[in-house]
């Protein structure tokens, strides 16, 4: 059984939907894993030691079958730095690799430390934080590192159980020999107890595991192949099998749940377990999980035509009390955002209206496929409904949340142009809020193009009837790619003296979304 505690979370006041802004410290979260999972006083210790002014406890689980412990940490960036160190160097003090046994692959005490970006911070951001912690971890602890996903130096090394094959004692035997099993960071050898560990920088993982009805564990080895995409299985997912507390057991990462969504997970390996006569018998969830996924998930087996985030309760709840939702059905809900829009006031403006217009186009798209997914006309198409209808509801809170995004750019841009004619900065600020707003209605524009994208894709494998909804979806998200990309130009025309390189970003991905955007619908 995997006994979780939650700490006291120090609270953040963060944006969902895929679009983050510099009005807040950085937010990263790391998940170290330690190869401990028995001894509760070992765990107690490590954890203790990674308590520092700026890092937060999220989650913490312990498996004793696994043999590991897996810690969800947030904070700011060199807080959660030092406060992973000396975590690793409690664990090399306490935890002897040469003595450890568990149904988890490890190669060192502290196992894998992945950086993943939360909130006003890139992957590139925690890349660098992974290359700043491997080069401290050696140089104070001597524990040899390997660099991986995000963070990886060499291509074959982006693959997690590339580095890890053969485990502790496999990489003991060869990393002074074998070339291609020689550390990023540190001397060909590894600690003699601790081990040796990989540090990298990806998105959000969910760890998710399947228990079989079988003590058999060759089923779930053959189901944990056949799942992985390495082997031609799921895109995002990296899978093996196991055997914990007396039972098969498909252990999984799921890398990407909106391209790969857990239910689908969940029933690839209940049809590969029915080839053997076999069934899932429970599931779990290791660590922590978006709330999307399990929306998703839950859309999914329920096959609720009309789902959407904003039907269940705690989230209409939220919506309410921030203001952003009135209570009386549909107008009443679109009826303040149109009076804010009518106002005469600056924002919200045009980039909120586009951004509203590229969710509107999102969601009627995830509609005519929702209506069409699973009816005995369309069961052929019905995994390309499923795959529309995940990327489509990414897609729906990304333009959702760019709504706001947009008039809080805006406001960023009027705040630092009052803060320059109080302190001469040279522009600094100014140019820095221009070119957030710039990316805002950037952002826009590719999410509406990829929606109306999708939406002209479904014309062929969904009902007919619908075709005007398709219609609709499309004009709309052409509107929307039109007057987002209208923002960009006029805020291009106002930044002068920014970087070259961002103004060239922003050029080559205009030309990119304009042609892809005139070849697959037509712009308003």
């Amino acid at each position: 059984m995997v006994n979780s505690l939650s700490a006291e979370v120090e609270l953040y006041p963060t944006r969902v939907g895929g679009l983050s802004f510099p009005v807040m410290p950085a937010l990263i979260e790391c998940v170290p894993n330690f190869s401990e999972g028995r001894d509760k006083a070992k765990v107690d210790a490590i954890v203790e030691a990674m308590k520092v002014p700026g890092v937060s406890l999220l989650d913490r689980e312990s498996d004793a079958d696994h043999n590991r412990s897996v810690i969800t940490l947030v904070g700011d960036r060199e807080p959660l730095i030092e406060g992973v160190l000396r975590g690793i160097g409690k664990a090399a003090e306490l935890i002897d690799l040469t003595k450890h046994t568990g149904a988890h692959p490890r190669m060192g005490a502290t196992d894998v430390v992945p950086f993943i970006p939360i909130e006003g911070v890139t992957l590139e951001d925690c890349v660098q934080m992974a290359r700043e912690l491997g080069q401290k971890v050696w140089e104070r602890y001597k524990i040899p590192v390997y660099f991986y996903e995000s963070a990886a130096v060499r291509p074959e090394r982006t693959n997690l159980e590339n580095i890890r094959r053969g485990q502790f004692e496999g990489i003991r035997d060869e990393i002074a020999t074998v070339q291609e099993r020689m550390p990023d960071v540190g001397e060909p050898k590894v600690h003699p107890t601790a081990g040796a560990m990989a540090i990298g920088a990806r998105k959000f993982l969910v760890a998710y595991n399947v228990f079989l009805n079988t003590a058999d564990v060759s089923i779930a080895k053959k189901i944990g192949k056949a799942v992985r995409f390495s082997n031609g299985g799921l895109r995002y997912v990296k899978g093996m099998g196991v055997e914990v507390r007396g039972l098969a057991q498909v252990s999984m990462n799921l890398t990407d749940t909106d391209q790969t969504p857990i239910a689908r997970v969940y029933e690839f390996v209940k049809r590969e377990a029915a080839r053997y006569g076999v069934m899932p018998l429970s599931s779990e969830i290791v660590g922590l999980v978006p709330k999307k996924a399990l929306e998703d998930a839950a859309e999914w087996f329920l096959q609720v035509e009309n789902f959407d985030s904003s039907l269940i309760l705690e989230n209409r709840l939220a919506a309410v009390s921030s203001g952003k939702v009135a209570i009386g059905g549909l107008r009443a809900g679109i009826e303040p955002f149109l009076e804010q829009l009518a106002a005469p006031t600056a924002a919200p403006g045009g980039g909120s209206a586009a951004a509203a217009a590229g969710a509107m186009a999102a969601s009627l798209a995830a509609m005519v496929a929702g209506m069409s997914r699973g009816k005995k006309a369309y069961l052929q198409p019905e995994a390309a409904h499923s795959t529309a209808l995940a990327r489509l509801a990414a897609l729906r809170e990304d333009l959702k949340a760019a709504i706001d995004a947009d008039t809080d750019a805006f406001n960023q841009v009027m705040a630092a142009y009052k803060a320059a004619k109080q302190k001469d900065d040279g522009g600094v600020g100014v140019r820095a809020a221009l070119q957030q707003a710039t990316l805002v209605p950037l952002v826009v524009a590719e999410r509406a193009a990829e929606a109306g994208r999708i939406a002209e894709s479904l014309r062929s494998i969904t009902n007919p009837n619908m075709a005007s909804d398709l219609d609709t979806a499309i004009a709309l998200a052409g509107a929307a790619v039109k007057g987002a990309v209208a923002n960009v130009n006029i805020n291009l025309e106002s930044l002068e003296g920014a970087p070259e390189t961002f103004l060239q970003d922003v050029r080559q991905r205009l030309g990119v979304l304009l042609k892809s955007a005139s070849r697959n619908f037509t712009v308003v």
